[in-house]
């Protein structure tokens, strides 16, 4: 099996305590969904920055800056991709970066 990493982009935060249960719920139900395959469930990411290739930094992660990750194993991109469809970032927005991972 490969390793794919899920990079989120976008989605909206909750406001409301009963929100963050709500998306954590939606969140939790599909990890157990995906079963096994999830390697590493991941986690919400702050304000990113860029480095450029001149070694400088730049604040603000770009057009589309990430916002969470998680690492899934799949058969292949087409199991990731069937994988990443029931994902709870769809639904507020977002959309999901999948790359496969190399063991080196």
């Amino acid at each position: 099996m490969a390793k794919f990493v899920f990079a989120y982009h976008g989605g909206g935060a909750p406001g409301t305590p009963e929100e963050v249960k709500k998306v954590m719920d939606a969140w939790g139900a599909w990890f157990g969904s995906l079963g096994a395959a999830v390697i590493d469930a991941g986690n919400p990411v702050g304000k990113s920055s860029t480095v450029k290739k001149d070694g400088s930094l730049v604040e603000g992660g770009g057009p589309n800056p990430i916002s969470g990750y998680s690492l899934i194993e799949a058969s292949s991109l087409a199991d990731a991709h069937k994988k990443a469809k029931g994902c709870p970032i769809l639904q507020s927005g977002g959309n999901i970066e999948i790359a496969e991972a190399f063991d080196m």
